[in-house]
């Protein structure tokens, strides 16, 4: 790939070189927790040992009399408003205390503050702070907590049902079905183990407002710095929280370390912070642990799947039925609504003729479940591919080719599918045929055959994945803009997007310049603070490009029709005689007679460009509405080896090809598809968070929990068909989850594939050696007319756990 660094002229479609990686790789960008506020107090948090309990006395005297301690607070010391999980859907009765009150419902509740005047002598005081707790029975397992003797986290409420809805029964959906393939899945609970945990930083305002330290009591607001994805949403629950106007909370996102949609969650430790930074009249800064972060940065996945598939003899599909229980963790929130979107994508991108599909949502004993890189859109992807490649296996039909016979064709765009997603447009075979023969597909096959003629003890798999996914979901289709020109001939563009890697400010200075003939680094981009932006929904549900880039884009063509006015009036011409170059402004066949942006933007703030007079910033600022989702598509091979004697897995190839509409700029492109590839392989193959049968958690650090290095994966060949959305002036879809939701099944098939002549018909993640080799040894003598699928407990742990 070729890389450009742009000086003028338009660039769109060019690998241009990341402007934010000079102070990224340096070592000069600063982090939430890099700040040096001065006067900083420290928090330290004392969390329950006990998943299920009780909560009685806190002890909290001598921690007071500790060196350095400034304060200690429980529940009753602090007032700060329970959270609500998700108002309408979430009862009220599972909102959540931000210090614990009454119970404690996981390991990691918060139940006490320590608040010090450094870090270390708060952690030694928290660790004299004693909790009064009464166990009750835990339930962690997602059908446990659904059964009708199941411990009950919110005795009011009666269950642990938090959620659930469906399509409503489809009577005599396999009626005319040669064939039903029907499996249970357990699609794990994930771990987002961003680079940098959780952090923040609160300052108490003045009585004039949130952004400098002040009075205490907390009348002036206060601003927060936090490692989030979306500020804004941040700063409306925290006021929410504080019982103060959305006005008196500042939040600023500075450099952001990852994020995967955990941070998209406002944390309580960051509302406690807050009050207590406007309390004592103080800073108040907070920085996780990794085995803090562990048990209480939110979880991802986490479902049990029951799917049916009915098929003919020649591999066309009848109907689908399939039930869904999530778990929405202890304090049920957003991740509630996720087996929605399971069910929103659960057609995928086939001809399906009918679909009976049921979620439901629990609470369990556990860290609460959010949104984590694709929610809720890579469970049903993955529930589809599992399936197809069961009922392929079947049939006895190539894996490849079941997917193309059932392919919903082109000309069926746009439409909406049987559960209720708006499809755009795509062109599935395109895809396909482009991987196929990326891949070349019909040579591998070979390979395997000769493996296994020569009954060689290293198995080679090959894994088809094709999918498509809902980006800019739940309505968050829209984004505010803004794109001004300054007199010193510089630029500034906002977007309501937050950036946390993704490359935004590359992007949208490039959009920015394409429109208004500039060069890039004349542009401003700014984001990530809710007193420089006025409104924005953050970074989340690969939605940046297609509604912030788009806003950008819109609102530089306002600004180049405002400008071409204040042209025409300076050049005593008529509107439609300026002409827009690189140069600037000039009129229409006449030589000489032009003017710069820097005078344009001049003449409009002392009012010399305008017909009245007045002088005002040359500036534009608007909402884009999108009207809908917009749905990215393709298909993945994954080629693996695996070996027979110790059940473990290498992989050695990844081919995929992702359509996310137009492409802006390929590098950006490549590098979301790399880091969504390897977080797919990373489930299919090594991450899943469990639990013991007291709740405690057995994989709460990255001892215990497998995050692979470059080491353990394969080099990635990612490339594209590019099939441009008519929702946005950009032809733009979104990237940064595709490469998850692709290879996550590839893999997993790919794994299945290399081991299926033996028997093995589906084994659940991780497919860790353990897992693979306990499946082999359990078919090694079985008819394989009888075999079985190996659950959970051939994952390297319990049933019952997750």
């Amino acid at each position: 790939m070729s890389v450009t660094t742009h000086t003028g002229g338009s660039i769109l479609g060019h690998a241009v070189k990341r402007t934010e990686d000079q102070e990224l790789i340096t070592g000069a960008g600063r982090y939430t927790g890099d700040l040096p506020v001065e006067g900083s107090l420290h928090a330290v948090f004392v969390r329950s040992p006990i998943a299920h309990g009780t909560l009685g006395d806190i002890d909290v005297d001598e921690a007071k009399g500790m060196p350095g301690v400034v304060a200690v607070y429980t529940n009753a010391d602090l007032d700060v408003a329970d959270r609500p999980g998700l108002p309408g859907v979430v009862p009220d009765a599972m909102a959540r205390p931000h210090l614990a009150k009454g119970k404690v419902r996981f390991v990691g509740d918060i139940v006490a503050v320590v608040i010090a005047e450094t870090a270390g002598e708060a952690l030694d005081a928290a660790e004299t702070v004693f909790p009064d707790i009464e166990p009750l029975p835990a339930v962690t397992g997602i059908e446990e907590a659904y059964a009708d003797d199941a411990p009950l986290l919110f005795d009011e409420v009666g269950s642990n049902l938090v959620a659930g809805a469906g399509t409503g029964d489809v009577e005599g959906i396999f009626d005319d079905a040669d064939v039903v393939v029907e499996g249970k899945f357990l699609n794990q609970r994930l771990a987002g183990v961003p680079m940098e945990p959780n952090a923040c930083v609160a300052e108490p305002g003045t009585d004039d407002g949130p952004g400098s330290a002040g009075s205490a009591g907390g009348s002036g607001g206060v601003t927060l710095w936090l490692s989030t994805q979306t500020p804004h949403g941040a700063r409306d629950a925290i006021a929410g929280d504080l019982g103060l106007d959305g006005d008196l909370v500042r939040v600023v996102a500075p450099r952001v370390g990852g994020g995967f949609g955990p941070k998209a969650t406002a944390y309580p430790e960051y509302t406690i912070a807050a009050k207590a930074a406007m309390v004592l009249g103080r800073p108040v800064r907070w920085t996780e642990t990794r085995s803090e972060n562990m048990l209480s940065m939110v979880h991802g996945r986490s479902q049990v799947q029951w799917v049916e598939l009915g098929v003919k003899r020649d591999g066309t599909i009848v109907g689908l039925r399939a039930t869904v229980i999530g778990d929405a963790g202890a304090y049920p929130a957003v991740g509630t609504i996720l087996p929605s979107l399971t069910q929103l994508m659960a057609q995928g991108v086939y001809d399906i003729p009918a679909i009976d599909f049921t979620w439901k949502s629990v609470a369990t004993n556990t860290t609460t479940c959010g949104a984590y890189r694709g929610a809720g859109r890579p469970e049903a992807t993955q529930l589809l591919e599992r399936i197809i490649d069961m009922a392929a296996d079947e049939l006895g039909m190539d894996p490849l080719e079941i997917r193309r016979k059932n392919y919903l064709q082109p000309d069926r765009y746009p439409m909406t599918s049987l559960t209720g997603a708006e499809y755009d447009n795509a062109e599935h075979e395109k895809a396909l045929d482009a991987v196929k023969q990326a891949a070349g597909y019909d040579e591998l096959l070979a390979d395997q055959k000769r493996r296994r003629d020569a009954g060689e003890r290293v198995a080679l798999g090959i894994g088809v994945g094709s999918y498509v996914e809902v980006t800019a979901p739940l309505g968050l289709d829209g984004e505010y803009g803004s794109a001004q020109a300054h007199p010193d001939g510089t630029f500034t563009v906002m977007a309501g997007t937050s950036a946390h890697g993704q490359g935004h400010e590359t992007a949208f200075a490039q959009l920015a310049s394409s429109v208004l003939g500039v060069p890039m680094d004349k542009i401003k981009v700014v984001q990530s603070d809710t007193s420089l932006v006025r409104s924005g929904a953050g970074t989340l549900g690969s939605r940046s490009l297609q509604t912030g880039g788009s806003a950008i884009h819109n609102a530089s063509q306002e600004l180049v029709s405002r400008a071409r006015e204040i042209a025409a009036h300076l050049l005593e011409a008529s509107v439609e005689d300026i002409e827009h170059s690189d140069d600037g402004f000039g009129v229409r066949g006449v030589a000489g007679s032009s003017v710069t942006w820097s005078q344009i933007a001049s003449a409009s703030e002392d009012g010399s460009g305008l017909d009245d007079g007045n002088g005002r910033a040359l500036r534009e600022d608007l909402d884009f509405k999108q009207g809908q989702s917009s749905f990215p598509f393709g298909s993945h091979i994954a080629v693996v080896e695996v070996d027979l004697d110790t059940g473990m897995v290498t992989p050695l190839r990844h081919v995929a090809v992702d359509d996310c509409g137009k492409i802006l700029n390929p590098m950006l492109v490549a590098g979301q598809q790399h880091g969504g590839i390897a977080q797919g392989i990373s489930q299919a193959l090594f991450e899943r968070v469990t639990f013991d049968e007291d709740g405690n958690p057995t994989s709460g650090n990255l001892a215990s929990y497998t995050i692979p290095s470059a080491a353990d994966l394969c080099s990635f060949e990612a490339s594209n068909t590019e099939t441009p959305t008519f929702l946005n002036p950009i032809g733009a879809k979104g990237i940064g989850e595709s490469g998850t939701i692709g290879s996550t099944p590839a893999v997993h098939n790919a794994v299945i594939d290399a081991v299926s002549h033996l028997g093995v018909r589906h084994i659940d993640m991780p497919l860790t050696p353990e897992a693979v080799w306990r499946a082999i040894q359990g078919v090694s003598a079985s008819d394989p007319g009888t075999r079985q699928q190996a659950g959970p407990e051939y994952a390297g742990a319990a049933g019952s756990q997750h």
